[in-house]
This record gives structure tokens, sequence and C-alpha cells, in this order.
């Protein structure tokens, strides 16, 4: 797939500490999980933007969230299962910039770095809507 400018790039930010105290989302917004990602873990609603989508994935993987993971990837490219790693610990989630994804768009990129005991994962995420709803496509690893 071809690559356009961005149109809606915006550049990175620095989120509230993930999971501060037992109130904040492990996304890093201070909402509780419950009204955070939460309610897209429960099928309540669904994440309005590519980032929101990331940032729940985000907390799917902090929280062990399979499923979730699974029914928010794209058909295309989903695998027949998804094994966490119960071992690993997410620490926190920074947006380091993101490209189109809002609800004008029909695909959105979203780079981030998640932090884990022991690492980080610095990946640049596709999305696109399937039936008017974001999915996962992939993800390229800058400077790997």
């Amino acid at each position: 797939m071809a690559r356009r400018p961005a149109r809606t790039s915006r550049p990175a930010r620095s989120a509230p500490r993930p999971g501060a105290g037992p109130s904040g989302c492990p996304c890093g917004l201070p909402e509780s999980y419950d009204a955070c990602c939460g309610r897209f873990h429960r099928g309540a609603a669904a994440a309005p933007t590519a980032e929101r989508l990331m940032r729940s994935r985000y907390s799917a993987f902090a929280r062990g969230e399979a499923d979730y993971l699974l029914r928010t990837w794209h058909p295309r490219t989903r695998p027949a299962r998804l094994d966490l790693d119960p071992g690993t610990r997410w620490t926190g989630l920074e947006i380091l910039a993101t490209e189109d994804g809002t609800a004008f768009h029909s695909t959105g990129v979203v780079e981030f770095r998640a932090s884990y005991r022991g690492g980080a994962l610095h990946e640049r995420s596709r999305f696109e809507r399937v039936d008017g709803a974001w999915a996962y496509v992939d993800g390229d690893f800058p400077g790997a």
C-alpha cells in the first residue's frame, strides 16, 4: 500500500503516567479503566479513532484480553489464535505520532512506544475501517 503524506499528523506528546493509581487506565489516559478502555473491551462501545483503538489494544495486552485483540484485528491479517505471555509486564505507552485515523478517514497510522519490564516495543501500526469499525492491520518496527 502506497503511503500518502499525513493530513492530520500530530507531534509526540506526553501522556499521564500509565495506569497511575487504581483509577488510571493502563493506556495512559487519566480516566478509569471502565470508563476508558474497559468499555471497548466489554463491547459497550467501539473505539472512535485509530489512536483510541491502539490505546485499547495496549490495555488489552496489559490485562491479558486476547479475545479483544483478535476481535479488533483486521480479518485479512488476523492470526488464528493469540497466546499472550503472562510473564510480560507492560509498564507504559507513549504515542509518538498519528496520521489520519479520525472519523473522516478510512485508514490511519499510529506510531508508539510500549514499555514493558526489561525493554520497549517501538511500532508504527496501520489501521483500517472494517464495516465502520477500526481494526489493526499490521505494523513496522522503525529502526529494526
